[in-house]
């Protein structure tokens, strides 16, 4: 995995603020690259350096296989959540709670967006670097053939 990526998602698990939360997915289209599953590989190799109990699935579960310590978090945050947080865990199944999503996903303010913007844009800058122009290169656009039809 780019280091650029891991960087960048890091970058923007570090903006989201307590109590809040964003889905894998939700990165992953802020960044505008990537999916849930290459946001996850991050988190999961990377995460210990942020909030990683911050990043969770769309579902609102917790990351699989820290339920428990992210359940402390949540509560010491005050994260809004949904079920019985009191219930014991039964092992090899989901804990009957998750995080509301509706109430706790974060919404970036223009401020953030600002700062979310740039990281991406600086991840964008690093992945795909301008073509460089040379004297017989031709970069204009070429003309279609016939006409386009929808």
């Amino acid at each position: 995995m780019q280091e650029e990526y891991v960087e960048a998602v890091l970058a923007v698990a570090e903006l989201i603020p307590e109590s809040k939360v964003l889905s894998y997915g939700d990165i992953a289209a802020l960044l505008d690259s990537g999916g849930p599953r290459q946001v996850g590989a991050v988190m999961s190799a990377h995460g210990n350096a942020v909030a990683w109990w911050r990043v969770i699935r769309a579902s609102g579960a917790a990351p699989q296989g820290h339920e428990r310590q992210a359940l402390e978090h949540y509560l010491q945050e005050s994260t809004a959540l949904r079920g019985d947080t009191a219930a014991a865990p039964v092992p090899g199944k989901n804990p009957p709670w998750r995080v509301d999503m509706k109430s706790a996903r974060w919404n970036p303010q223009e401020a953030e967006f600002e700062l979310i913007d740039a990281v991406a844009g600086a991840l964008h800058d690093a992945s795909d670097p301008a073509p460089e122009a040379s004297a017989d290169s031709d970069l204009r656009m070429s003309v279609p053939r016939g006409e386009l039809r929808l």
